[in-house]
């Protein structure tokens, strides 16, 4: 039994690992003013798009893929295979879900399994990831879902913004209200907690954030060489790979992705944030 995965491009899933993988991607869109760019790397490229949100005026918004997105996706995918695993941004941040589950629809007796990650960036896109690798060992439905849903209670999310600003503007903050009562030059280190923001640990500096970011994964892990990361900056190469370099350092884990954070997530992080995102292979 053949079967599809699919994730959208909030995921931020690199596209070598989509090419390498077969999954398919649905982009969502990002709005500035009264321009709608497609989140695909082409109608906006990441570089082009943190350049854009650093002089606009007015906070760009997002746009979820339509149900005709997915049904068009869907009916393609299905000429070559069986089923199809759709995994995608968390429902409390995003109508995506929605609109496969509406597609869905229109497609009566067909084998399509979706998802609601109640992740956003690479924690979803590691869920996509972890399915399509099954997929191509031609594992079973059954054990793909399971699988995805075992590694969905084992990811972690870390992230430390530069500036709260975004998240507060956008309406993402989430469980981490509190946070904007708090100083202006605090430096919070956020996670993701039931498909929203929510505050893991308050530090004062961006250098100790850093190294409370450290702290915690250790005490969150149990053997470094089993671990899964990737680390994620938006318009912040260099901050992102002296993270890398210290968690190689630290941890020496089995492997470590080096990501982008997208348009999507960036619109509400900022940039200049950063994000760490493991997990524990058995």
């Amino acid at each position: 039994m053949s079967i599809a995965i699919v994730t959208d491009s909030s995921s931020d899933v690199p596209r070598d690992l989509c090419k390498k993988y077969k999954i398919k991607v649905v982009p969502l869109s990002i709005i500035f003013e009264k321009k709608r760019f497609t989140d695909d790397g082409v109608d906006i490229t990441i570089k082009e798009f943190y350049k854009k949100l650093k002089t606009a005026e007015k906070l760009p918004t997002t746009a979820q893929p339509s149900p005709g997105d997915f049904l068009e996706v869907y009916k393609e995918l299905l000429k070559n295979y069986d089923s199809i695993v759709s995994i995608h941004i968390s429902k409390k941040m995003s109508n995506t879900v929605n609109s496969a589950e509406m597609a869905k629809k229109e497609l009566p007796g067909k084998d399509i399994e979706i998802i609601d990650s109640e992740f956003v960036h690479i924690p979803c896109g590691f869920l996509a990831i972890k399915a399509a690798q099954l997929a191509q060992e031609g594992k079973s439905k059954d054990e793909i879902l399971k699988a995805v849903y075992d590694l969905k209670s084992k990811v972690k999310e870390l992230f430390i913004p530069s500036t709260l600003e975004y998240l507060k503007k956008g309406g993402r903050i989430g469980r981490a209200k509190g946070l904007l009562a708090s100083l202006l030059d605090i430096k919070p280190i956020l996670t993701l907690n039931f498909g929203e923001v929510s505050q893991f640990k308050s530090t004062r500096r961006w250098g100790q954030a850093k190294k409370e970011l450290i702290n915690s994964m250790k005490d969150i892990t149990k053997k470094g060489e089993n671990l899964i990361v990737a680390v994620g900056d938006s318009d912040s190469k260099e901050e992102g790979d002296e993270m890398a370099e210290r968690i190689k350092t630290t941890f020496n884990p089995r492997q470590l992705l080096r990501v982008d954070i997208g348009g999507i997530v960036g619109t509400h992080l900022g940039p200049g944030a950063l994000s760490v995102t493991f997990y524990e292979e058995e």
